[in-house]
């Protein structure tokens, strides 16, 4: 049976250690945790009762698979979820209002990410899972644990509280500090504190943390907890965000750039960098299989949230997100890649589509000589995909398509496959909470790969372009990209704009599906320059004429050819198509065609989106918390100090 640290449950007096407050001028119970009594003092000299709420804050604080909360939209953290990588606001819902494609633009009311209600679950009140560090910070050195043990704790509590915070002023620019618990009938927090306040804050608990955490180790049932290296990676994280235009914006004449910032973030990086490397980090050799190696023996894996198959209550649905209907699937739109994502990918040998090279874009054949990560990440008409242990089976995408005579409800034109097992049953594909089953993959929230790319943007920044070269380099060779006439794609590349593009780029393609791209493009502050694209995606259509009175019968009677079995093979006609001679494809199947959703408009972002402001009632329940500037009645200037 698969363990980790959010199942293990040591010996000890386990008791319900809840208390603690967010902030208010009154004792309104949005605010106030359930459990106004206090907590015994005991349970911080119990090691057993110290790890029992360790492991509650974690289940709290560290990210899940992004489409499987399950409340997403309840609580909109769809508006932090959409960009331009997925189709997933096709939906409509918040996140197409956060895009601007559709509906009303988001008002001050909207963004509720910090928590609208006060509920100990998963990302229902930030300030309840920092409430949870601040007592055991506070309390821990109170407790008779010895000096080792308190270390490893409080350690891991100052990263987790980083964790938040560091989430939090990515939204909202600048939060509430809450260091201390609060005594419900004396509330100190109030106000917004800058970026700069809470960034010096974030980065002293990282320090801290790696402080406490430089020489532990954890093995077996202890695999998920934070670790040193773990520290120093979301410290150089931290830093980098700090330097980059989100917060040190470039052409602000009342916020001055600030290049020392890049300083300070290359020498987090580079030692986030030479740790991880000392402590056995490294890249995953092959690609694909980054979401495959599970538990420890995944060397390029820094922070996750493990999961299992066969504990309760411990598994994920996302296997059935993945896969197609013909597999067992119901594949989600966040699921679905754009046809930017899919431009987005070089040639085998990392120069772009249209670019001169050893390889040449062909726009039928979309799929062919492209950088090997895009075969790994994505099934497309034709492709091998290997699921249910048929290491042989081939995906087909064409509307109307059958796989293994079970039809394909979904008509996608590609699918993402980079998270799916290639063993697991179809019939075992769905998970129960209460008998398990599913896809026990990880969810891999921070990875070498982004420290990597993290060291070549500060590197980039501070003039060392060979620095920032050789990490993309590392990278793209582990991909599988071929050196060419041009450097892996790079040689070309010569100036500090250049490179911006492309490690934005590059984090697109290394990161796909990985929940990264929302942030990525409101760090650089690119989020509201897709305004005017089109969010688009790609569908097959099989050969025939559709402008005919009977177009309906002659797409059929296609499909119905290209199902027909060979009597001399056993198989499909059409797996006898060579699908990489264009001449021979378009004989059956027509170009990729560029769709979008019906009545949606163009991408509109405002520029302001740069920060969110919080929800009303954070607002009026608050002591002088104040609309962020560009909303309305925005005052709250984050970047001001």
């Amino acid at each position: 049976m698969k363990k980790n640290i959010y199942t293990r449950i040591k010996t000890g007096v386990l008791v319900a250690i809840s208390s603690a407050v967010l902030l208010s001028c009154n004792n309104d119970d949005f605010f106030i945790l359930p459990d106004r009594g206090g907590i015994d003092a005991e349970i911080w000299s119990i090691e057993g009762a110290v790890d029992f709420h360790l492991n509650g804050t974690y289940q709290v604080v560290i990210p899940m698979f992004p489409w499987e909360w399950g409340r997403e939209a309840n609580e909109r953290f769809d508006i932090h979820m959409v960009s331009d990588e997925h189709v997933f606001a096709f939906g409509g819902g918040w996140g197409a209002q956060a895009m601007g494609i559709t509906g009303n633009p988001l008002t001050n009311h909207d963004v509720r990410y910090v928590g609208n209600r006060y509920q100990t679950g998963y990302g229902l009140n930030r300030y309840y899972d920092i409430a949870r560090c601040n007592n055991a910070i506070r309390w821990i050195p109170e407790g008779d644990l010895d000096a080792e043990t308190q270390a490893r704790f409080l350690g891991q509590y100052h990263a987790l509280r980083a964790m938040v915070y560091l989430e939090l002023v990515k939204v909202y620019g600048g939060v509430t500090l809450v260091l201390e618990p609060q005594d419900p009938d004396n509330i100190t927090a109030q106000g917004r504190a800058s970026a700069r306040a809470c960034f010096e804050v974030i980065i002293d608990d990282l320090t801290k943390a790696m402080e406490y955490l430089e020489g532990i180790t954890w093995t077996g049932n202890d695999w998920g907890r934070i670790t040193y290296e773990a520290a120093a990676a979301l410290k150089g994280k931290a830093l980098l965000y700090w330097a980059s235009p989100q917060f040190n914006p470039l052409d602000d004449p009342k916020h001055p750039y600030d290049a020392s910032r890049w300083q300070d973030a290359l020498i987090a990086n580079r030692a986030a960098y030479e740790i991880g490397l000392a402590n056995g980090h490294t890249l995953v050799p092959e690609y694909a299989d980054i979401f495959r190696i599970q538990g420890s023996s995944n060397p390029e894996t820094l922070i996750s949230r493990p999961y299992s198959s066969d504990v309760q209550r411990r598994g994920h649905n996302g296997e059935r997100k993945w896969r197609p209907s013909s597999e067992d699937g119901s594949p989600h739109l966040a699921y679905r890649a754009t046809t930017k994502l899919l431009d987005a990918y070089p040639m085998k040998d990392g120069n772009q589509l249209g670019e001169d090279g050893d390889y040449t874009y062909d726009p039928i054949l979309f799929w062919k000589d492209r950088d090997p990560r895009f075969e790994a990440t994505f099934a497309y008409n034709g492709s091998t995909w290997a699921l249910s242990g048929n290491a042989n089976r081939r995906q087909w995408t064409y509307e109307g398509a059958s796989n293994d005579g079970r039809s394909e409800g979904a008509n996608w034109g590609v699918y993402c496959k980079r998270f799916a097992s290639p063993t697991l049953a179809r019939t075992a594909v769905g998970y129960n909470n209460d008998t398990g089953g599913g896809n026990p993959v990880d969810w891999i929230e921070m990875r070498f790969a982004e420290v990597m790319l993290n060291l070549a943007d500060c590197a980039n920044e501070t003039g060392d372009m060979g620095t920032a070269k050789e990490m993309v380099r590392q990278i793209r060779q582990r991909a599988g990209i071929e050196q060419g006439s041009n450097d892996y794609g790079l040689g070309h590349i010569a100036s500090i704009e250049e490179m911006r593009a492309l490690l934005l780029n590059e984090r697109m393609i290394e990161f796909p599906f990985e929940n990264k791209r929302n942030a990525d493009l409101r760090r650089t502050r690119n989020w509201h320059k897709l305004s005017g694209e089109t969010l688009t995606t790609v569908m097959i259509v099989v050969e025939h004429d559709e402008t005919a009175s009977d177009a309906e019968k002659l797409r059929n009677e296609k499909i119905a050819e290209l199902e027909a079995i060979d009597p001399e093979t056993g198989r499909p006609f059409r797996d006898g198509i060579d699908m990489n001679d264009p001449v021979e494809y378009s004989q059956h199947f027509k170009a990729r065609r560029i769709v979008q959703a019906a009545n949606f408009r163009p991408i509109d972002i405002p520029a302001y989106h740069n920060f969110y402001t919080f929800h009303n009632d954070y607002v009026w329940r608050g002591v002088d918390i104040h609309p962020t500037i560009g909303w309305e009645g925005g005052i709250f200037d984050p970047l001001d100090d």
